[in-house]
């Protein structure tokens, strides 16, 4: 199996089998996210800990198979992390998409299978949506406080 074929399994099986599908009730973070171009659409649900680091988060999602992929390997990353970490993940994901680094795609685990995506660059919206979506609900959050 080549390394592409093994990223597409990686992609059809968080999309068939999402983790961290689901409403999350008394999030500290919630936001809504839309691709007008493909509609997709994407909400990302998060809870904090009183360190700031984010204990929980979900995702409802429609559209096509990368973006609710990349949605469920963004909640499993997040989970644990504090939001300027989860902010330097996107930032290597990103990056990732747009053929800014050739780094160790290992370290990004499950979410190195997005790094095709960059062969599409209509695509790259799709997969970097969730990320977007977070990013914007953190921003509500500072500007609201």
């Amino acid at each position: 199996m080549s390394l592409q074929d093994l990223y597409r399994e990686v992609i059809l099986d968080h999309y068939r089998s999402p983790r961290n599908r689901g409403r999350l009730e008394h999030a500290t973070l919630e936001n809504e996210g839309a691709n007008p171009l493909c509609g997709d659409e994407v909400t990302i649900f998060a809870t904090l800990d009183e360190a700031g680091r984010v204990t929980e988060a979900k995702f409802l999602a429609k559209g096509c198979s990368i973006s609710q992929a990349a949605a469920s390997m963004m909640t499993e990353r997040i989970r644990g992390k504090t939001l300027q970490e989860a902010e330097a993940v996107y930032e290597q994901v990103r990056a990732m998409m747009h053929g800014e680094t050739e780094g160790d795609l290992a370290a990004l685990g499950d979410l190195a299978a997005l790094a095709g995506v960059r062969k599409f660059p209509v695509r790259i919206k799709c997969a970097l949506l969730a990320w977007e979506t977070l990013r914007d609900a953190v921003k509500q959050r500072d500007g609201a406080a």
